[in-house]
């Protein structure tokens, strides 16, 4: 399968343990030697009216991803 860092934007992102939505892919860190994608990153949410900062942000490892679907990208939980 093949797909484009804008389609995986698109995707939420569950948890396989408990089904619990973690968000949509907001960026994608890959090595620049290798090319290869090493994990991806789920934005944090801002504040009130962006005033109070925001959370931090999720990143998930690669290896950590178990399905990519059509609608859906399944991953092991985050530490």
């Amino acid at each position: 399968m093949r797909c484009s860092v804008t389609s995986l934007c698109d995707k939420d992102i569950i948890t396989v343990s408990g089904g619990l939505k973690l968000g949509t892919v907001g960026d994608v860190e890959f090595d620049c030697e290798t090319g290869k994608i090493t994990c991806i990153v789920i934005c944090g949410k801002s504040g009130f009216l962006g005033l109070t900062g925001k959370t931090e942000d999720i990143r998930i490892n690669w290896e950590d991803i178990r399905v990519i679907g059509d609608d859906t990208i399944l991953v092991e939980k985050p530490a």
